[in-house]
């Protein structure tokens, strides 16, 4: 068994150790800019077996919350972590980067939803010292709107954002978890100064939105995958919480640079 990789990403270490030279590379690969020799915690710990055969596919992934022990699968793993130890199992069909990327999502969807964090279908970027998050479907403009950015734009994500509780306010940490641009997040954080709602337009237009709209648009975007009552709820505390306390706009915007005339 491989003494294990460390990935730390929100500032939450996970060890995973691969029985399998191909998913260590799979990881140390997909990884790479968040692996580190010296966390910031204990680590959890997920054993990884590669167990080739049997039938794979691109389902959506199923995920079972139990006081005791929390269970994910799809069509190319399955996985089993115990809360109270913080230590678990994967299965792994495949060798793939994309297999350890979708277990660590939802690995960190579940442990955020603890902490009154979650994901988000969303780029984010640092400029001045404040993080900017843009919220959207496909096709919205997440990634439209971080190729444009200049020069003095740090990239935190073109499409999964961490974003959890800090001493004054959230903070948004960089992934690795790269759309369209291809491109990873830089392994930084800073605290969310607003949270934007895109679509595309012929101009440039921002308007503020109402708690319960913000809620319910916020909802839309979280990626969670559990369906228990209690997890679900929490979900829901937390993202009434941040809409609260995070201005949250609607931006139309054209997609050419003159749009982040309005994020300096």
């Amino acid at each position: 068994m491989s003494p294990g990789v460390i990935v730390e990403v929100g500032g939450i270490p996970i060890l995973l150790r691969p029985d399998d030279s191909s998913v260590h590379e799979a990881i140390t690969q997909r990884f790479a800019g968040f692996l580190t020799d010296k966390p910031s915690s204990d680590p959890f710990e997920l054993t990884m077996r590669l167990e080739p055969g049997g039938p794979t596919g691109a389902q959506e992934p199923r995920v079972v919350c139990g006081e005791d022990r929390w269970r994910f699968e799809r069509g190319d793993f399955q996985a089993e972590w115990s809360p109270r130890s913080g230590r678990g199992w994967v299965r792994c069909k495949l060798a793939s980067a994309p297999t350890v990327d979708s277990v660590v999502r939802i690995l960190h969807s579940l442990l955020l939803a603890r902490q009154g964090g979650f994901l988000l279908h969303s780029g984010s970027v640092i400029r001045n010292g404040r993080a900017f998050i843009f919220a959207g479907v496909s096709g919205a403009g997440k990634t439209t709107i971080t190729r444009l950015a200049p020069p003095d734009v740090t990239l935190l994500t073109d499409e999964i954002s961490y974003i959890r509780p800090g001493d004054a306010g959230y903070l948004a940490y960089g992934t690795p978890f790269a759309g369209d641009l291809g491109i990873p997040g830089t392994n930084v954080s800073a605290p969310v100064k607003a949270l934007y709602v895109l679509s595309k337009g012929p101009r440039n237009i921002i308007e503020p939105l109402r708690n319960l709209e913000a809620a319910t648009v916020l909802l839309r975007n979280i990626l969670f995958f559990a369906e228990e009552p209690e997890l679900v709820r929490s979900v829901f505390e937390t993202a009434c919480r941040f809409a609260d306390r995070v201005p949250i706009y609607r931006l139309t915007f054209a997609p050419t640079p003159q749009v982040w005339e309005l994020f300096k």
